[in-house]
């Protein structure tokens, strides 16, 4: 059904979260907020595009759930406590029950992470999806991209390569098990925030793995060693695709959104207690090494080269 833009501001309105720190949410020219004395607040935001981001048709659950993901995962590479959002949403048209599903999705992910919607912007045209998070770090306690050392070991969460597998087969088998993976990443702001205190650095994977190491090591002034066999793969994926085809989504496909992490080799113990905690997959796949660039080798140790390292919106 369609409806007017304040009607629908209203709606959004009506379901967004509070939180005792929003001293004036949604409804004004700006909210009013009160960060807590003594921490940093961090800030990121993204955007996702119709056919871009996420393919035409995808449910508007789902959209409203990657698009709090995506800002999510980047607050977990700062090892950031989420608290507060805004949202600004471009609509080819007023449609109140595509809003109702939408924030279904954006809500629910924002109730596991108590994170509020604060506000935002709603306008005409096409399918587009803003948003803006912010979160807490206690001052100097911030992961960062420049803190990796030479020798320091490269770890990462969960698997990878799921979601770019999903989109391979996207044509062909639109529901397939790695579609899950695509339309709903799981942002680790739990594990970012216990990492904070044993990470030397740290990105989120979202344009491919060796693409988002390599802003490490370029923030760092390090290189990369990684050994392709160790990349951790899900068994679906392994199911889909075979030991030529896989290693190429796990490296370069992107939208994984898992944390890749660098540490000192002497934290390996506490990394696999940490895992263990929060029955989290955390897998190391190289080392930091003196120099520059991400090398990534084969079984055998040779040079191992994907067809592109991750992607890039204007490449």
């Amino acid at each position: 059904m369609a409806t007017g833009e304040f009607d629908l501001i209203a709606r959004i309105r009506a379901r967004a979260g509070t939180r005792d720190d929003i001293v004036l949410g949604i409804g004004d020219d700006a909210a009013l907020l009160a960060p807590p004395p003594g921490r940093h607040l961090a800030v990121t935001a993204d955007t996702l595009n119709e056919g871009v981001h996420f393919p035409r048709r995808t449910a508007p659950a789902d959209i409203g759930w990657k698009a709090l993901a995506v800002n999510l995962s980047d607050l977990a590479a700062m090892g950031a406590e989420p608290a507060w959002c805004t949202l600004s949403l471009s609509l080819p048209q007023s449609d109140t029950a595509w809003m109702d599903a939408f924030l279904d999705g954006f809500l629910a992910l924002a109730g596991e992470h108590g994170i509020a919607l604060v506000g935002g912007d709603t306008t005409r045209g096409p399918l587009s999806l803003s948003v803006t998070a912010m979160g807490f770090v206690d001052a100097g306690s911030a992961l960062r991209r420049d803190g990796a050392q030479a020798g320091d070991d490269v770890w990462v969460t969960g698997t990878l390569g799921d979601a770019a597998g999903a989109l391979v087969l996207l044509d062909r088998e639109p529901a397939h098990p790695l579609r899950r993976r695509l339309d709903r990443p799981t942002p680790r702001v739990h594990a970012g925030r216990a990492l904070a205190a044993l990470a030397s650095a740290c990105v989120d994977v979202s344009d491919g793995l060796l693409a988002d190491l390599g802003h490490i090591c370029a923030r760092s002034d390090v290189g990369a060693r990684i050994d392709i066999p160790s990349l951790p793969a899900s068994e679906a994926l392994m199911d889909a695709f075979d030991d030529v085809a896989r290693p190429a989504l796990q490296a370069a496909g992107g939208d994984d959104y898992e944390l890749c992490f660098t540490a000192d080799a002497s934290h390996r113990e506490r990394i696999a207690s940490l895992a263990s905690r929060l029955d989290l997959r955390v897998t190391r796949i190289g080392r930091i090494t003196a120099g520059s660039g991400v090398v990534a080798v084969d079984a055998a140790g040779a040079v191992w080269q994907p067809p592109r390292t991750g992607y890039d919106h204007f490449g």
